[in-house]
């Protein structure tokens, strides 16, 4: 399949003037359904990843090839969206970055960001979250950049440091990783609107924000920081999974299945999976 449009696009986003909310997916069906209700953008998280893969919380129990296997499978089911997946730390040190790149290109995102925090935890730092030297850090951006073959592919540096160390050396960080030729910085654990403009003052490149996003203005406010895109959480699988729970619960306690009124109307279900296509070519090709 031919991904570069999609990144194209996602590049324009971020090469613009405005701010964007991408819609957070996990499988084929939720990303055929954020590119439906019209988000500009999918997101692909790695905590939402271990969930859905393997019903974990988010401690780098996830494998490489999982990650990629689902992030294909979600590209694939959808026509145009463009995602951008939380690839974590890569997978290990720079070498191990370079092929996540390489991974995550071949299965179709539009752009991936590599973070610096110290992953998967340390013996003897339970409870507490660490960040790498800034100099590894920059050994990554660059690898990533050496493992990238589609120049349209946009590769995110991401850091903790507004919420692990200091603004100052979130500052510190973001100039070095600018500096590798990245296309963007991510930043989680910006509190304030002051934070916020203190750092953007010394970025240069587009800005992506975690969740705290909401909480510091409105998509315009965001935008004359340089913030392109702003995470607003993962909500929809937490609704699927509050979705099923009720569902099997009304089903155990015996209701009968037509009350239900968990289940998408069936119209919905077809549109989503695309019936009508499917039984055109069944029609022609094994008629």
């Amino acid at each position: 399949m031919h991904w570069t449009p999609r990144r194209e696009a996602f590049r324009a986003l971020i090469e613009g003037e405005n701010c964007y909310h991408p819609g957070s997916v996990f499988d084929p069906i939720s990303g055929r359904i954020a590119e439906e209700i019209g988000f500009e953008v999918g997101m692909y998280a790695g905590s939402v990843a271990s969930l859905a893969v393997l019903g974990t919380p988010d401690i780098v129990l996830l494998t490489l090839t999982e990650f990629a296997d689902q992030a294909y499978r979600i590209n694939r089911a959808t026509d145009n969206l463009p995602l951008l997946v939380d690839a974590d730390h890569g997978y290990g040190n720079a070498l191990n970055v370079k092929r996540t790149v390489e991974e995550l290109e071949t299965a179709g995102v539009a752009a991936l960001t590599i973070e610096d925090t110290l992953l998967p935890q340390a013996f003897g730092t339970v409870g507490e979250t660490h960040l790498i030297p800034v100099e590894e850090g920059v050994g990554k951006m660059k690898a990533a950049l050496a493992g990238r073959q589609d120049p349209s592919l946009v590769i995110a540096a991401r850091t903790g440091a507004p919420g692990i160390t200091s603004i100052e050396d979130t500052i510190v960080r973001i100039k070095a990783y600018e500096a590798t030729g990245v296309d963007a910085i991510f930043m989680s654990g910006i509190k304030t609107k002051d934070q916020l403009q203190t750092v953007a003052a010394e970025v240069k490149i587009p800005i992506f924000l975690g969740g705290s996003a909401a909480e510091l203005g409105a998509l315009d406010d965001l935008a004359k920081e340089g913030v392109r895109i702003a995470l607003q959480g993962h909500q929809p699988f937490q609704a699927a999974v509050k979705a099923t729970y009720d569902t099997l619960t009304a089903l155990r306690d015996g209701t009968p299945p037509k009350e239900l009124t968990t289940p998408a109307p069936g119209d919905m279900m077809k549109r989503l999976m695309q019936d009508s296509a499917h039984k055109a070519n069944m029609k022609e090709w094994l008629g």
